[in-house]
């Protein structure tokens, strides 16, 4: 049965939007306001707090408050466990790969013979 990581699917969700890693990419250089964040996309400000909302739910970024203004950050190793997930993944399929490749090996070679 496969084990299901709420945080992962978290993670997961909310890097498949363009518009969220976008922001992330932004968010990459240096922390930025909500309204820095908003500007090249077009949309809407409850909108890109709803977006933001999302980033911020799956651990990616923190968001803090100075007067009027919202500022996000990136979540230093916010990523790792979804790096940690495919690499157990691209684990898990080149050990099949290296046996299928050795299998169609074998069988050249039964052939052969």
């Amino acid at each position: 049965m496969t084990k299901h990581d709420r945080d992962l699917s978290l993670l997961f969700h909310a890097l498949a939007d363009p518009t969220r890693r976008s922001m992330l990419r932004r968010l990459a250089g240096t922390p930025a306001a909500v309204s820095d964040l908003a500007a090249p996309t077009g949309l809407k400000l409850p909108t890109v707090m709803r977006h933001l909302a999302v980033l911020e739910e799956a651990g990616l970024i923190a968001t803090s408050k100075d007067g009027r203004v919202r500022t996000c950050a990136l979540v230093p190793g916010a990523m790792d466990p979804a790096r940690t997930w495919l690499d157990e993944q691209r684990a898990i399929w080149e050990g099949r790969l290296d046996r299928l490749d050795a299998f169609v090996m074998q069988m050249m070679k039964d052939r052969g013979e």
